[in-house]
């Protein structure tokens, strides 16, 4: 077909974004029933074709993204950089509540009604704004005093603006940093100067928060009852999910209820997203659970031998510094649901339900791909005959 001739990249990871796109169709049209009874007038449909369309503008993405150039992304995340920042303002400007949520995660995007995380945003271009950094002082000598401004500014700057709402997502964006200036070769002396001004200045948050709550009202104590609900027996909501989501999990069993057979999505919070691995074991059991996971570690797979062909050392650390929080993610929200961490609302790529999520994650593969097709692209160029080769082999 003509459309296949046009995708370039990994194959590999094109096959696998697409069957973790069509799994997502069964757990998400099941686990949304809840939603449909509870805020609507109980038809599902509208959710799975919801869904639907959040996936085509992500798969929408994914191509566009794929065939630009990724050196162009160096140029992009400069630009983009005082742009996420601006929307982070804006986002917590809002106050604290939207339709009941936290509107200091989201903003409204005029005219088509659509809510926005800007979070997911910022993290995307965050990292490839440190890759190109690290790219460009690649064998050289730096003190720390010169990478204060250009590296850890912006660093500070966007998690700071993202923490007040989201305590889960800055500590995966910061440790996703960690990793990869650590990968990039930055000098490990400077690293902990870093996580000990990190971890000051989270206490200073905390504080700060807690002497005047009026300024963030119940965030800090939302933290700290979820870390304490999951290391003593005090029972919370944070229980509540854990417990219906280790029910619908050995309900499971080794090859589950069945597709839109689950019980404990009437019960269970946040069913299409924070918890639909939960929703996912007790449908498809065991089986479907490992491989879903499977799935997930064959998309890391690849990322580390797109990682070891690129020739580019920014597209090497490209690749990590935006593939690499795909699969954490992933297994952050597996790990939630059979209480391996505590409760941390992060969805589940590519399966659960949320545009921005899926939005982000396939712009984040596009750019994957984009580096893997630049291989491509030399291989071919590498293989192509040479005339003049050609005509001294005849002599």
């Amino acid at each position: 077909m003509r459309i296949f001739k046009n995708i370039k990249g990994d194959k590999v990871i094109w096959a696998v974004v697409a069957l973790l796109a069509l799994f997502s169709f069964l757990p998400v049209y099941s686990a949304s029933s809840n939603l449909a009874y509870l805020y609507g007038d109980g038809n599902t449909f509208q959710f799975l074709l919801k869904h639907f369309a959040h996936l085509l503008l992500g798969f929408g993405i994914l191509y566009g993204v794929h065939k630009i150039p990724y050196h162009y992304f160096r140029g992009l995340s400069i630009i983009a950089m005082p742009i996420v920042i601006l929307l982070l303002l804006i986002t917590l400007s809002q106050g604290t509540t939207i339709e009941g949520a936290n509107a200091s995660r989201w903003i409204r995007i005029p005219f088509v009604g659509v809510t926005f995380q800007t979070s997911t945003l910022a993290a995307v271009v965050l990292m490839t704004y440190i890759a190109r950094y690290l790219s460009r002082i690649k064998d050289k000598e730096i003190t720390f005093k010169e990478s204060l401004l250009p590296l850890w500014l912006p660093v500070f700057v966007i998690l700071g603006l993202i923490l007040p709402a989201n305590f889960s997502t800055t500590a995966i964006v910061f440790a996703m940093v960690v990793v990869l200036v650590f990968i990039g070769g930055y000098p490990v002396r400077y690293l902990f100067i870093v996580l000990s001004a990190g971890a000051a200045m989270l206490v200073i948050f905390g504080l700060t928060a807690k002497a005047f709550p009026e300024i963030l009202p119940h965030r800090v104590d939302t933290w700290i009852s979820r870390i304490e609900s999951f290391t003593d027996d005090e029972d919370t909501e944070a229980d509540y999910q854990i417990e219906k989501a280790k029910i619908a999990i050995a309900s499971g069993g080794v090859t589950g209820l069945g597709p839109g057979k689950s019980i404990q999505k009437n019960f269970l919070p946040q069913s299409s997203s924070d918890f639909i691995y939960a929703i996912i074991a007790e449908e498809f059991g065991m089986l479907g659970a490992l491989f879903l996971l499977l799935l997930y570690l064959l998309l890391l797979f690849r990322l580390v031998i797109v990682v070891h062909k690129s020739t580019s050392f920014f597209g090497k650390l490209l690749v990590i510094g935006i593939g690499l929080p795909i699969i954490f993610q992933a297994l952050i929200n597996m790990g939630v649901a059979v209480e391996l961490f505590p409760v941390t609302g992060q969805t589940l790529p590519l399966i659960s339900s949320g545009g921005t999520s899926i939005w982000m994650t396939c712009l984040a593969l596009g750019m994957v791909l984009s580096v893997s097709a630049k291989r491509e692209i030399q291989i071919k160029e590498e293989q192509e005959e040479n005339p003049l080769d050609i005509l001294s082999e005849a002599l």
